[in-house]
């Protein structure tokens, strides 16, 4: 089970929300919206999708990734750099 395994209902609604805001930019960009509220709506779907990417973080170090340092070994250190590189593709973004 993963470490978002409790709150996937939660989850699951905050992407629904971003899904429709999605399709309102769609809606925006098809009616020819002035380019700044555009925008100002780009930035706040981006930071939703950053919400829900530090609440996934978040519990995979809480869950997996401490799981895997309590059994140690090779497994611990896999989980460590998986952890990092995703943090690290998160910060590129």
């Amino acid at each position: 089970m993963y470490g978002y395994a409790s709150n996937k209902d939660d989850y699951g609604k905050r992407l629904r929300r971003i899904e429709g805001q999605i399709r309102g930019l769609q809606r925006m960009v098809e009616d020819d919206a002035y380019c700044i509220d555009i925008l100002t709506q780009v930035a706040a779907a981006t930071k939703a999708l950053q919400s829900v990417a530090i609440g996934l973080v978040s519990e995979h170090m809480r869950h997996c990734v401490a799981q895997a340092i309590e059994q140690g070994g090779p497994e611990a250190d896999a989980k460590i750099k998986e952890a990092s590189e995703a943090i690290a593709r998160l910060v590129r973004s």
